[in-house]
């Protein structure tokens, strides 16, 4: 019997005799932390006062969000091997809402704060020994707005002493897409992408110098719809 050939059943009986290490099996807990990224494709109503366009006749006066990176955390429990529940979280985004329409996009606006918990079925389509884990999500997420503020561009646009900025808060769809690397039985890397159906109804009150309320926009409609990707580290256990 040659050397070689007692090496290779040498090898097969070792591998036979060990535990194959699960990947993702049902009863897991599975830990995400990396870098969100939060790109909104945005578009918005033109901003009216009674039906009249805010900035005066012929200004189209719309708004647009900015980009911005955050903390992302996120947990999967298995309920079976190949289904998992999954949870997002981050810490606050915070969003520069810039001019639209007629308004140069470099003005200044306003800015806000958000959460997005979502929560997602995933589907995991690899046997659950595999290292790699790719899987797809179809959820719910349900973003809060807080920290609304305007600027002295707008103020002085609208020739008011102040103004307030209310976004109401949104629910809509989820989907992802997104993959594990196991690079041992508990640690590996993740990256996964997300568009979340994301809509907020926005108002601006105004007032005077001495605080008084002088008047309301009409309630305009800002289309956020973001893609959230994330690049970061995995935890199962």
């Amino acid at each position: 019997m040659s050397r070689t050939f007692k090496l290779a059943v040498l090898a097969a009986s070792v591998m036979a005799a060990a535990p194959a290490a699960q990947a993702f099996e049902a009863g897991d807990f599975v830990i995400r932390a990396g870098v969100a990224h939060v790109a909104p494709d945005d578009s918005s109503e033109s901003i009216t006062v009674g039906g009249a366009p805010l900035l005066g006749p012929g200004v189209d006066s719309k708004v647009t969000v900015d980009a911005n990176s955050q903390l992302g955390i996120r947990a999967t429990y298995m309920v079976a091997n190949h289904i998992g529940i999954g949870v997002l979280g981050a810490t606050p985004f915070k969003h520069d809402i810039n001019g639209g329409g007629d308004i140069s996009s470099d003005v200044k606006l306003g800015e806000t704060k958000h959460l997005p918990p979502t929560l997602t079925l995933q589907y995991f389509p690899m046997h659950s020994a595999s290292a790699f884990q790719p899987y797809a999500g179809v959820g719910v997420n349900y973003t809060t707005f807080f920290e609304e503020k305007t600027t002295d561009n707008l103020n002085g646009a609208l020739g008011v002493a102040s103004s307030e900025l209310e976004l109401e808060d949104s629910v809509g769809v989820a989907l992802e897409l997104g993959m594990d690397y196991m690079l041992s039985e508990n640690f590996g890397l993740n990256a996964a992408i997300w568009w979340a159906d994301l809509n907020t109804d926005a108002t601006v009150k105004v007032f005077d110098g001495a605080g008084s309320f002088l008047a309301e926009t009409d309630e305009f409609d800002v289309e956020i719809d973001p893609m959230v990707y994330m690049v970061g580290f995995t935890y199962k256990f």
